[in-house]
């Protein structure tokens, strides 16, 4: 059985973005993971996401290579009940500025028993497990 992650925004668009302060890191972890026989699985709320990111800040073309880049990937589709409970658990961290796009990748991860590649702090906060 192949262990796997799942990937948040944070890491693919630094991987992605070679101005970005992470994105030597995300390089080096994205060797670490592959290395490691871990499966990277993007949820399609984190697809649509980094694609938003990567349009806005680094163009069209940049936006069309990321996206034939991330034609192979295996992608995920949250359930209803994992968008349900991304609310809630909106609303249990309101002192946060959590977004629904964390929330529901927190969720996912957790369902699915998986560490979730990222550098955000949020997911600290929710006390997910993340891969590092």
């Amino acid at each position: 059985m192949m262990r796997a992650v799942l990937a948040d925004a944070t890491a693919l668009y630094a991987a992605a973005d070679a101005g970005d302060s992470l994105h030597r890191q995300a390089i080096q972890d994205f060797g670490k993971l592959k290395s490691g026989g871990r499966a990277i699985i993007v949820a399609y709320p984190t697809l649509l996401e980094t694609q938003t990111l990567v349009l806005r800040r680094m163009g069209i073309d940049a936006a069309v290579r990321w996206m034939d880049y991330m034609s192979d990937a295996a992608l995920l589709n949250p359930t209803p009940e994992d968008y349900r409970q991304a609310m809630a658990k909106i609303r249990v961290f309101a002192g946060q500025d959590i977004s629904m796009f964390d929330a529901t990748v927190a969720v996912v991860a957790l369902r699915l028993g998986l560490e979730v590649w990222t550098y955000d702090h949020h997911f600290d906060v929710m006390r997910i497990p993340v891969w590092r």
